[in-house]
């Protein structure tokens, strides 16, 4: 480990250990958050965060951004074109509300976007109900695409693909080992994540280390570092473990102070020396005071720009009006961006997810509405850190298990490798695509892409042109890593060479 690495490990170890001495048992509640929020905002300065929006299942690049040139339409209709359940969606073309709801006449012709880096010959667009990506993308400049990235050791070519010289990933188009590969740069069972890692090489920074990497709902190996622990909260907030406290600050047990104190002992302290038993101990006790310190700083919902019911609702794929479960998310994700001064948080990551893109079945109409959840997200979210004057300072990025294949399966797609993502945030390099979009070509009767394109294997699925360690580093290196801590997060981003850093990040 290098000399600025053991001094960052130890100022961090440090306050860490200061942070929880901070909140001992009898120290008033109100004492404590007031001396914590007045020390942190003081040193709360040049804040940044990441927000990873992970689409579990394998999100369908293929219907999600298009091209829409003649050579790769012509490809894309008659792979995608298959009957009675065509899944290729249309150009040119009204919604018409008369067909099934969810196919493609039904949600009308893709969205056009113009790049601003133009790729000859090639033009593009976003699925019908990505309204308000198109917007960021092409007014807004605040979204961009990466494309065709995935998991890789070293770059690869269909030849590499086939020969034997050249390192491949593991464990390929397998759902568990793929959301590891790409959250921790490993199949399943790797315990640390390469968002936990850029926050180990700045958590230094930050007051309350605690509160570095946090998720609201299900939790991802991609928040855990070598030294910082992911924090999980619910959809709506803190969890609170223990008794609830009244509006001093105290927990009381019907009515007794006493027996709420006893309580919570007993839940903090272990009765043995053994070492599972004295870890739950110190969980539960991390877990009480994290959330006595973030409850006391949170602000509501309805005390700042963080919407109502009705800005948590998205219009589903039928037109009606559903709870997007990723825009609850996300404004939690904001609360707690907004309480970064008073906890003295210079960097953070997040990490929040929406479930069902294995879409084998019933794609049509299960993809759009997915899609339509995420494009209100999207869109919640921007409008949400404007508003609280933290659009620089977040960026927003999509991941997924793998993309999809690119020929249907009857009405659905299988498993594929290679997929496209979004980026957005005021730092944000927008309205652009970045890396090569990839050459589509027509089936062979054996549906085999081998000779027909550079770009697809069997199936149609994208051998990926960008590694997760080229989009990780170039989100890392905005979040202020230098080139040796890249590196030591990043162990395969040398093999890429001077495509290290893929420019979507503003300087």
């Amino acid at each position: 480990m290098k000399d600025s690495a053991i001094t960052a490990t130890r100022r961090l170890f440090l306050k860490q250990a200061s942070a929880f001495a901070s909140l001992g048992a009898g120290a008033p509640l109100a004492m404590s958050l007031t001396a914590a929020s007045n020390a942190a905002a003081a040193t709360a300065t040049d804040y940044k965060a990441l927000v990873c929006i992970f689409l579990h299942g394998g999100n369908d690049a293929f219907n999600t951004v298009l091209a829409t040139d003649e050579p790769s339409w012509a490809a894309y209709t008659a792979v995608r074109n298959q009957q009675p359940d065509s899944i290729a969606l249309l150009r040119n073309v009204a919604a018409d509300a008369s067909k099934p709801v969810g196919s493609p006449a039904y949600l009308g012709g893709v969205l056009p976007i113009v790049p601003a880096t133009a790729q000859t010959g090639r033009s593009f667009a976003f699925h019908p109900k990505l309204s308000d990506a198109q917007y960021l993308f092409s007014t807004g400049k605040r979204l961009a695409v990466v494309a065709n990235v995935g998991p890789l050791i070293e770059p690869l070519s269909k030849a590499d693909y086939l020969g034997s010289s050249k390192l491949k990933p593991k464990k390929l188009f397998s759902h568990n080992d793929q959301q590891s590969t790409w959250l921790a740069m490993a199949p399943e069972g790797a315990t640390v994540g390469w968002g936990g890692r850029l926050a180990d090489a700045l958590a230094a920074g930050n007051n309350n280390s605690m509160f570095t990497a946090i998720s609201p709902g299900l939790g991802s190996v991609w928040m855990s570092g070598q030294h910082v622990r992911p924090y999980q909260v619910s959809e709506t907030g803190p969890i609170r473990l223990g008794t609830e406290p009244d509006a001093q600050g105290v927990s009381r047990v019907y009515g007794s102070e006493v027996i709420g104190a006893a309580l919570e002992r007993i839940v903090r302290s272990s009765r043995t020396t053994h070492v599972m038993a004295n870890d739950l101990a110190n969980i539960n006790t991390r877990s009480m005071q994290a959330e006595r310190m973030l409850t006391g700083v949170l602000p509501s919902v309805s005390s700042g720009p963080f919407g109502n019911s009705t800005s948590l609702q998205y219009t589903n794929v039928s037109g009606g009006k559903g709870t997007n479960p990723l825009a609850i998310q996300l404004q939690t994700v904001a609360r707690i961006i907004a309480a970064q001064g008073a906890l003295g948080i210079k960097r953070q990551v997040f990490f929040v997810s929406l479930g069902a893109f294995d879409t084998h079945n019933t794609q049509n109409k299960n993809h759009a509405d997915l899609l339509a959840k995420l494009n209100h997200a999207l869109s919640y979210f921007d409008t949400t850190l404007s508003a609280l004057g933290m659009g620089n300072k977040v960026t927003t990025f999509t991941a997924s298990d793998f993309g999809r294949s690119f020929t249907s399966n009857g009405d659905g797609t299988d498993h594929g490798w290679g997929g496209h993502h979004m980026v957005m945030g005021g730092a944000v390099q927008g309205g652009d695509i970045y890396g090569d979009f990839p050459t589509l070509a027509h089936k062979n009767t054996n549906d085999n892409y081998f000779d027909a394109s550079p770009d697809q294997l069997l199936n149609g699925v994208l051998l990926p042109r960008i590694s997760v360690d080229q989009f990780g580093a170039t989100l890392g290196r905005w979040f202020g890593l230098n080139d040796g801590q890249l590196a030591d997060v990043f162990p395969n981003l040398a093999r890429f060479g001077s495509n290290a850093n893929l420019g979507f990040m503003k300087t």
